[in-house]
């Protein structure tokens, strides 16, 4: 779970995805900055929770299969449809969700308001890139005779041999943005294992 929320929060700070972000929220830099930080942590506890059981796991993969926009993450903030970003944060919160939002905002000093507005904004582009991360993990897999461990999670020496070298948090923009169309013989199993293992 560190490896995968490092990788996300990492992708998500950079200043041009919070400034799109802020400019699709109208709130300010700081505040999205904030809440992005204080907030990731909680919701990928979530969706770890509600990836511990069979249904749950197969509904969170059914979303991400639902989420796979391979646009930079600034473009993806810029045209986030919030609607669907709603729909995305009462599924991944559940019952827990206004109990979530207030706790994040206590945490970050912000009204509930803004918090839900950012979440909103936020939640199509978190899982378009667990999409992608999952899609990654499972061609780290298939080709495991390389060398790739996912035994500890996909952390970052596995995504910077995958890319052909590099620091991986600082190659987390090329990892986001846009790919060539490529076929792919993926399962649904396949996915899922994947899933199953970002989510240790």
């Amino acid at each position: 779970m560190n490896n995968l929320l490092s990788l996300l929060l990492g992708s998500l700070t950079q200043q041009s995805s919070v400034n799109a972000a802020s400019k699709k929220s109208g709130l300010s830099a700081k505040t999205i900055l904030t809440i992005i930080s204080y907030a990731l942590p909680l919701i990928l506890k979530a969706m770890n929770k509600n990836a511990s059981n069979t249904s749950g796991a197969q509904s969170l993969l059914s979303a991400l299969l639902q989420h796979n926009s391979r646009r930079s993450i600034p473009e993806q903030l810029e045209n986030a449809d919030v609607d669907d970003g709603a729909k995305i944060m009462r599924h991944i919160l559940g019952d827990s969700q206004e109990a979530t939002i207030a706790d994040i905002a206590r945490g970050t000093n912000t009204s509930a308001n803004d918090v839900a507005t950012a979440l909103n904004v936020l939640a199509p582009t978190l899982l378009n890139s667990l999409s992608l991360a999952t899609q990654t993990a499972n061609t780290v897999q298939i080709n495991s005779n390389k060398g790739f461990d996912l035994s500890d999670g996909l952390d970052a020496n596995d995504v910077a041999a995958l890319l052909g070298g590099g620091n991986t948090l600082s190659g987390l923009a090329s990892m986001f943005a846009p790919k060539a169309d490529t076929a792919t013989t993926d399962t649904g199993t396949q996915l899922l294992n994947s899933l199953l293992s970002l989510m240790k």
